[in-house]
């Protein structure tokens, strides 16, 4: 697992310090400041390879540059293995373009899973990816990692072996109706996890697996289907992009914990009792509904893998309703919340971690740090609203005028609902400066 990570003349920020909590770890802030970027370090740190370094396919996972390219880059961190925690450091290398260190195999940081924004995953696994000993000619080279694009998820990795190419992942469309047709643990733990993933599962509310369906005359696959009482079977490739996320996730998850077990087993190793989930803007395609139990749903998807599994976040996130649904559960001793934000002149990227208060509303959470609104009201509202507000607090020889009240009146009217709690203060004020509401 990740316990520190300090950046230094590395992306948008001089310098970044972070100390990680072991359970849950959020980051937020505004689009171009780093959340994606600090992610990728993250997946680097444990993995020692950068996404597209792995599958030039991806779209996004690039190797980090200096932010000054005549000045030193690092990139130091701690990461907590089975046998302790493991400092280590790289410096960018001009000549090599590339982050070097000391020699010698990193810590075991356990099993790392990295959903991208755009649906991507990327995978790195102790019993199938760990690092050779150096010099050690018997030990072929292994697959340094698995990274999927969207489409690879869903229709399966192939790498070349021997001058073959041959699968290394079948893919969700062809493993998951295997899975159902032999009814294994697969089968079990996919649905389990896709129940543990429902919004609405502790209310009869699950995305419940359907039988196979045939949907094409040209393509002679069986597709996977989900049962839902408004539609009956829906074939998943036709299933909206929030439940696709969400089954590719879970498919993620348990193909790469099935194949951790079957690998472990023929090497003869332990199974791993860590896994470290990164996820980038983990409420993407998600209705309100379901971004306020995707936290804690990932917080106990840990539970699938065992219960002896101890399982870390990393999410980023935009959601208020993400923030606000940790309410009833955030520990400041397991969990941590960090916020991006532009500082200082010059102008400049930092990092904070910030206390987490409990807000009571999603609309609170918009004027957080987190988030930095004035008010939790549309655009124009907003403007009215501060525009009014200016307007009460003049005080002085000279109080505004009638007319300059009144013509802020009408801006208010046009911009909020009758029932916005901003008018009884308002009118009170309307009818004390001699005006009629």
């Amino acid at each position: 697992m990740i316990e520190h990570l300090k950046l230094k003349n590395v992306g948008p920020a001089p310098e970044m310090d972070i100390d990680f909590g072991p359970r849950l770890n959020l980051i937020t802030g505004d689009n171009g400041l780093g959340k994606s970027f600090l992610l990728d370090v993250v997946w680097w740190a444990l993995t020692r390879r950068w996404p597209r370094e792995v599958n030039q396919q991806m779209a996004s996972g690039y190797p980090a540059r200096p932010h000054r390219t005549a000045s030193e880059a690092t990139i130091s961190f701690r990461v907590r293995g089975r046998t302790g925690s493991a400092p280590w450091e790289a410096s960018f290398s001009r000549a090599d373009q590339a982050w070097l260190g000391a020699p010698g195999r990193p810590a075991l940081p356990g099993i790392v899973v990295y959903a991208h924004a755009d649906g991507s995953f990327s995978v790195w696994d102790p019993a199938r990816n760990y690092w050779s000993r150096p010099g050690d000619a018997s030990l072929k080279e292994r697959r340094p990692a698995y990274v999927f694009t969207e489409t690879e998820v869903w229709d399966g990795l192939r790498d070349t072996v021997d001058g073959r190419s041959v699968p290394v992942c079948n893919g969700l469309l062809y493993d998951w109706p295997m899975w159902i047709q032999a009814n294994d643990d697969n089968a079990k733990a996919m649905a389990s996890t896709l129940m543990a993933l429902s919004p609405g599962h502790d209310r009869g509310e699950e995305i419940v697996p359907g039988l196979p369906v045939r949907v094409s005359v040209e393509d002679a696959r069986r597709i996977p289907s989900i049962v839902t009482d408004y539609a009956g079977q829906v074939p998943i490739n036709h299933a909206s992009a929030s439940l696709r996320r969400m089954i590719a996730l879970a498919y993620m998850l348990t193909w790469t914990w099935s194949e951790h077990r079957v690998a472990s087993e023929l090497r003869g190793d332990e199974l791993s009792g860590q896994i470290v989930m990164l996820f980038d803007e983990v409420e993407s395609h998600l209705h309100p509904r379901w971004q306020r139990s995707i936290l804690k749903a990932l917080r106990d998807i840990g539970a699938v893998f065992g219960t002896s599994v101890d399982l870390q976040l990393v999410v980023s996130t935009h959601s208020p309703l993400v923030l606000a649904s940790a309410e009833s559960w955030f520990d400041p001793e397991h969990d941590a919340w960090f916020d991006l934000d532009v500082v200082g002149e010059p102008r400049r990227a930092q990092i904070q971690r910030r206390i987490y208060t409990p807000r009571g509303t999603a609309g609170a959470w918009l004027m957080s740090e987190a988030f930095d609104l004035a008010t939790d009201r549309s655009l124009e509202a907003e403007r009215a609203v501060l525009r009014a507000r200016e307007i009460v607090g003049q005080t002085g020889p000279e109080p505004p005028t009638l007319q300059e009240i009144m013509a802020v009146h009408v801006q208010l009217r046009e911009a909020l609902p009758d029932i916005d709690r901003f008018w009884v203060r308002w009118n009170a004020f309307v009818e004390r400066m001699g005006g009629t509401p």
